[in-house]
């Protein structure tokens, strides 16, 4: 049977730290990954989760700072990581700004600016940085973390909506430009996925009767996971995925369909 094997692989997840990103670290790592976990001001949450997956999957890791809208912060970045695990086959572009939803007359303009450099230029310098040596092995993964947001557009998504359209577009010109290099460009756009800000500390879910009117939407009726979300972006960055590429993957229970 086939499994995802990413033995000898090395990756490097961005917001690596994150709600979303350390249940990606982890599951890359049990894959056989080594990991990069860049962070930007979680340094102690990368680094325990650094120590963590070295134990218990034992691979290689290391926890590296890096703001991913500096071009030059990203190639300090990568030099650390190329001089800890290597060569880098699979990026993992997931970090973004946060920032308050509001409508379009009261968003403040440096909110667009945020999500334009947290995402369109977040992409854009992780590309510059990484994929010339992939393009040198003729092999490589460039995932991007995206958002159901994306195709909904409802009403106080217009920073967040903007940057990550404006991203899609980066991804879709980048996959055919490097496809013939054996490059995959490819999105995994969560829904509103249940993290571990949403459990209890034993580990079972919260109660949380305020996702009722989200849930009535999502054909599945439930809310996905963290596990979900990084179950997909293994699964694009193995070679099960190997003739995937410009995809945007909604991990969403259905709540947004792409259509043809």
């Amino acid at each position: 049977m086939k499994v995802i094997d990413l033995k000898g692989k090395t990756a490097v997840v961005t917001g690596g730290a994150g709600e979303l990103g350390r249940t990606m670290v982890r599951e890359l790592a049990d894959c056989g990954a080594n990991v990069a976990i860049c962070y930007y001001t979680q340094e102690q949450a990368a680094q325990s989760l650094q120590a963590e997956i070295e134990k218990k999957y034992e691979v290689k890791s290391v926890a590296v700072y890096a703001d991913v809208t500096d071009m030059d912060s990203v190639l300090a970045m990568k030099k650390q990581v190329g001089e800890k695990l290597g060569h880098v086959d699979i990026i993992v572009n997931n970090s973004v700004i946060q920032y308050d939803w509001k409508y379009v007359l009261d968003q403040d303009i440096s909110d667009y600016e945020s999500q334009f450099k947290s995402c369109v230029m977040h992409t854009v310098y992780m590309t510059k940085a990484f994929v010339p040596d992939m393009i040198e092995k003729n092999y490589g993964r460039v995932i991007g973390i995206s958002t159901e947001c994306a195709m909904q557009m409802f009403e106080f998504q217009s920073a967040y909506v903007a940057g990550k359209r404006g991203m899609d577009g980066v991804y879709k010109s980048l996959a055919k430009e490097v496809g013939k290099h054996n490059i995959t460009v490819n999105q995994v756009a969560p829904g509103w996925i249940k993290s571990d800000k949403f459990r209890d500390a034993d580990g079972t879910e919260a109660n949380l009767g305020q996702d009722f009117a989200y849930i009535d939407r999502v054909p599945m009726r439930r809310r996905g996971t963290d596990m979900e979300v990084a179950d997909a972006v293994c699964f694009l960055a193995s070679d099960l995925a190997g003739f995937i590429t410009g995809v945007y993957l909604p991990v969403c229970g259905g709540n947004v369909m792409p259509c043809i």
